[in-house]
């Protein structure tokens, strides 16, 4: 997908958005509880953070970042206070209601189609889900993360390695490699240390310890 009009790339959000939301219509209220790939994160919490990104647009998150003192966790955590709903179900519906947004912090499209990417996975690895984001879409994303650092640190843990996706047409960098998926490469970008075991190459053990830190 290079030179992706941010029309298409919205549509790509949208449906990747809406894949997620029927993923997430049949879990049981325990895998909503499940902690996420994401930090400290349950998979609900995770849901009610991307439903904040959706609906707050540049001056709301400028605001919201200058009453957090620009503290980002703080932000969030006020942010997915204010968006979970009050069961997994009315989490759910908040989310649902946002799938077509294209309402976001920022003009960086492609990040925001990372952002539903990134955190759909870190829901899905830990239930065992197997559906997958577009294989174009996922492409999209690892070209915006290794070119530089803005919602992930992409270009600084692979700084002086050479990625190469096994899936796919994405490569970027040179150096000691470091092979997989286009998804893992991603999700690796993104600091999500379990995908370094979808991972090989010599460059792997490197990026893992710039990850694990």
């Amino acid at each position: 997908m290079p030179n992706t009009s941010s029309a298409d790339l919205w549509a790509t959000i949208h449906r990747e958005r809406a894949a997620l939301a029927d993923d997430l219509a049949t879990l049981t209220p325990a895998q909503w509880q499940t902690r996420s790939l994401c930090g400290e994160w349950s998979v609900e919490e995770v849901v009610a953070h991307l439903t904040a990104a959706a609906s707050i647009g540049r001056m709301r998150w400028l605001r919201s970042m200058l009453g957090a003192r620009f503290d980002a966790d703080l932000h969030n955590r006020r942010r997915m206070a204010e968006y979970r709903g009050t069961g997994p179900d009315e989490t759910l519906a908040r989310f649902r209601a946002v799938v077509t947004s294209t309402t976001a912090p920022s003009g960086h499209t492609p990040a925001w189609l990372g952002e539903v990417i990134v955190h759909g996975q870190d829901i899905r690895r830990p239930l065992g889900l197997a559906s997958t984001p577009e294989l174009d879409a996922v492409t999209e994303v690892a070209r915006f993360f290794a070119a530089r650092d803005f919602t992930v640190s992409g270009r600084t843990v692979t700084a002086g390695l050479g990625l190469r996706a096994t899936d796919g047409p994405f490569r970027a960098g040179s150096g000691p490699e470091v092979r997989g998926t286009t998804l893992a490469l991603v999700m690796a970008m993104a600091g999500r240390l379990p995908y370094c075991a979808d991972l090989t190459g010599a460059g792997l053990e490197t990026l893992r310890g710039r990850i694990d830190t």
